[in-house]
């Protein structure tokens, strides 16, 4: 069977081969300075057309997709609505629910200002049996998570507006031991940031139990 790969973009080009796990990365409105995303992006791009090869392509999207990260942990007068327990369990609550309807959920890690996530898109035939599909599945199942969610997020705080960051930073893992360190990235972001001493005793941390013990 041909492999089917998904690629489209809006700010960030985004490419998703069909039975890849699919690292995601979205964060609030506001979260990063617009001239710290403007600057990353055209350094990216500058390195990207001096590429010579996919490999080192594909190195350039990853790095740069950690050095949003670094801002996102680094941005302390971000808004940080994620960081209370009650809105956290909003967006937990709408990541789960997509599990084994739209996609094998791996792990998450719902940081107070942004939000990693790792799934596995179900196959596009199973979708279109569901009558769910999208000419992009990771894309459709985002605009379901980042939808539902900023409506009840919203409601909870009691505000109007943007409440995601239009965009999504991500990259596909393109065999299991980038997939182990994917998972292991995402679990110790918390720890990372110097908010836990251990993955686990952060609350709004996942890794899916048949992928065994971490």
């Amino acid at each position: 069977m041909l492999q089917k790969t998904s690629i489209y973009r809006r700010n960030l080009p985004h490419i998703h081969p069909d039975g890849y796990p699919i690292f995601v990365t979205f964060n609030l409105i506001d979260s990063l300075p617009a001239e710290v995303v403007k600057e990353l992006k055209a350094r990216r791009e500058n390195e990207i057309k001096t590429a010579k090869s996919e490999e080192e392509r594909y190195n350039i999207h990853k790095r740069y997709f950690a050095r949003y990260d670094e801002w996102l942990d680094r941005c302390e007068n971000s808004p940080r609505w994620l960081g209370t327990d009650d809105i956290a369990q909003i967006v937990a609550h709408e990541i789960g629910r997509l599990d084994k309807e739209r996609y094998f959920l791996m792990a998450y890690c719902i940081m107070p200002n942004h939000v990693h996530l790792l799934i596995n898109a179900l196959p596009i035939e199973q979708l279109q049996h569901n009558g769910r599909t999208a000419n992009y599945p990771i894309a459709d199942s985002m605009r379901f998570i980042k939808g539902r969610s900023a409506r009840f997020c919203n409601l909870k705080l009691h505000r109007e507006g943007g409440f995601w960051h239009h965009e999504s930073y991500d990259h596909y893992a393109r065999n299991e031991a980038e997939t182990t360190r994917i998972i292991h990235y995402i679990i110790n972001n918390p720890v990372k940031a110097g908010l836990v001493k251990h993955w686990k005793d952060w609350k709004f941390t996942y890794v899916s139990p048949e992928l065994g013990e971490w």
